[in-house]
């Protein structure tokens, strides 16, 4: 005979969960003549209302078999060539914009109820570039990066302390610790961004840039 189960509610019940947003809209005139300048302007507005970690962003890939995966990661840079972050190239992101060289990445600054996403092309930067940011980490991040395998099982967590110990014993604090082969940069180069204010009942303004030949086309989306 089937058991009857039936899914206990707790009281924090997401459907009851609402928050009108109350905030200034977003209209086509204030606009920047490009993404890569609006993001500039609205990254700045995200720092200076003390949103925890603003350049924390969702980087969303998909393997060959379509399947998508997403993560937290965080952005170390950009400009008009586009968004750049760091990563292990044999973790399941680095496999998987190997094989599909495409990302979508969300930057959900919830507090001033504003979201960017991101949409485009994943290259990898030179090595010079990789260099340059690797030797700016702190040393202890240096060292993590030989020490994890990104996204390979592990059998216990004594297993990665240990490694990690090994190696901080080979490069000591104030040594060099040099760049992994293995590790390194992606750079999305984007196709669309949408910018998403947050307004009242539900109608958010939501402006999306799209690459033209010789630049840029704005178009609003219904929310």
């Amino acid at each position: 005979m089937l058991q009857d189960v039936r899914v206990q509610h707790s009281h924090h019940d997401p459907a009851a969960m609402r928050k009108q947003y109350r905030a200034r809209g977003l209209t086509e005139a204030e606009l920047a003549g490009d993404p890569y300048t609006q993001f500039a302007h609205w990254f700045a507005d995200a720092v200076n209302a003390r949103v925890d970690e603003p350049n924390a962003m969702v980087v969303s890939t998909a393997g060959a078999d379509g399947l998508p995966s997403s993560r937290t990661v965080l952005l170390k840079s950009y400009d008009h060539r586009g968004f750049v972050f760091f990563t292990n190239y044999g973790s399941r992101k680095g496999r998987e914009l190997t094989e599909r060289p495409y990302a979508s990445l969300l930057f959900p600054w919830h507090p001033i109820a504003r979201q960017v996403i991101v949409a485009g092309a994943a290259e990898r930067v030179s090595r010079e570039e990789t260099e340059a940011y690797f030797r700016s980490r702190p040393h202890g991040s240096r060292i993590g990066a030989w020490a994890s395998e990104q996204s390979s099982v592990v059998g216990a967590r004594e297993e990665l302390e240990h490694r990690y110990e090994e190696l901080a014993a080979r490069y000591p604090e104030g040594t060099d610790v040099p760049v992994p082969p293995h590790w390194g940069g992606f750079r999305v180069v984007a196709r669309s961004v949408e910018f998403w204010q947050g307004r009242e009942n539900r109608l958010h303004d939501r402006l999306v840039y799209t690459a033209a030949e010789g630049g840029w086309t704005v178009r609003r989306l219904s929310p």
